[in-house]
């Protein structure tokens, strides 16, 4: 009776064991499976970036500069006094249009007289001295003829008679400085012109060489420029020079270069060129701005194409740029020409391109885009 017990006890907790071992089993498997639900990535939604574009819209220009300038003279005068002084007189005013020989300006001409009559005291006795040693060598000429003094005498009158004539070449040359000096202290016109520049006023004391007059000279009229050391060799090789004036806006001159001076101007590092007007009319006068515009050699059209500074993507030594097709973003390696004002002129664009403005760095090539509504460029 005992032993039935045993074994109805021993298959209770056989079956209790048996389910806990099921009941425990099937928590591992769920455990495991939850493990590698948790353990796999989850699917990644790529994300398609929404990008600033601008649309190229640009034909083919040439390639030109203009540069500002001021109408000059052909030949230029810069007139100043041989000697010092103080201006007493001044004849001429600024624009003043004079001949060749007018007085223009005139300085206190009394130390001068006074060297003048100087000099000419001194000539004078020079040429006393000369008539007295010429005397005195005719006389001893005679005593010598006469066997009254020795040669070694003679000679010494005769040495005396040549130092008196040098003396008076030498007083003479002296009055004729002096006299010249006198008549530098009026400034005369060396040719017909316009005064363009005054420098000097009645009262002021100048010395000799400072300038105090510029005069123009009647004729020729051109145009001076400064240009970089960059364009120089555009500006030698230009094909054609066209003049416009800011007071005559419906006037055009052709130009010519006519010289490039061989140094920087030390301040602004740029070279100073003349440019010779070609059949100028009456009406351009001196002083009148200018700005002279020049198309390079080559002047062949090319797509010159002004973008936002920002569209432009540098890898390595080649800029690029991001330009939009299919809605897949592709890099275009363009040429870089001018800057400025956040533009940049490039060329290998064509126009309808639509290229991106913005965020260029944050892309990679072949990558889908949307586009936002383009600015036209």
């Amino acid at each position: 009776m005992q032993s039935a017990k045993l074994v109805s006890y021993l298959k209770t907790i056989s079956k209790q064991k048996l389910s806990y071992v099921l009941a425990a089993t099937a928590l591992c498997i769920a455990g495991i499976f939850f493990w590698k639900a948790q353990s796999q990535p989850a699917a990644t939604v790529e994300t398609i970036p929404l990008v600033r574009t601008a649309v190229v819209d640009a034909a083919g220009e040439l390639k030109s500069y203009t540069y500002a300038g001021e109408v000059r003279g052909r030949y230029e005068s810069q007139l100043a006094f041989q000697v010092a002084g103080k201006i007493i007189k001044r004849n001429v005013q600024l624009g003043s249009v004079v001949n060749a020989g007018e007085v223009l300006l005139e300085i206190d001409p009394k130390d001068l007289k006074q060297t003048v009559n100087s000099s000419s005291a001194q000539v004078r006795s020079a040429e006393s001295q000369l008539k007295l040693t010429e005397s005195n060598l005719q006389r001893y000429r005679q005593l010598y003829s006469q066997n009254a003094i020795s040669r070694a005498q003679l000679d010494q009158y005769e040495s005396a008679y040549e130092v008196a004539q040098a003396a008076v070449q030498q007083a003479s040359a002296q009055y004729g400085q002096s006299s010249n000096q006198l008549d530098y202290s009026q400034l005369y016109a060396g040719t017909s012109g316009v005064i363009s520049s005054i420098n000097a006023e009645a009262g002021q004391v100048v010395s000799a060489g400072q300038t105090v007059l510029t005069i123009v000279q009647n004729g020729e009229r051109e145009v001076e420029i400064s240009v970089p050391e960059n364009r120089i060799e555009e500006l030698r090789t230009a094909l054609q020079l066209t003049i416009s004036f800011w007071a005559l806006p419906d006037l055009k001159v052709n130009g010519k270069v006519r010289e490039i001076a061989p140094m920087a101007a030390s301040t602004t590092r740029t070279y100073q060129v003349r440019i010779s007007l070609l059949n100028p009319p009456p009406e351009i006068n001196l002083g009148m701005t200018a700005a002279v515009s020049l198309t390079s050699a080559g002047d062949q059209k090319v797509n010159l194409i002004s973008i936002p500074l920002s569209a432009i993507y540098q890898t390595n030594d080649l800029p690029g740029v991001w330009v939009v097709t299919d809605h897949t973003a592709h890099l275009r390696t363009v040429q870089i020409g001018g800057l400025g004002n956040n533009q940049v002129q490039v060329t290998g664009l064509l126009p309808g391109e639509i290229i991106i403005t913005a965020g260029v760095h944050k892309l990679r090539e072949g990558q889908k885009v949307r586009v936002s509504a383009g600015d036209r460029l």
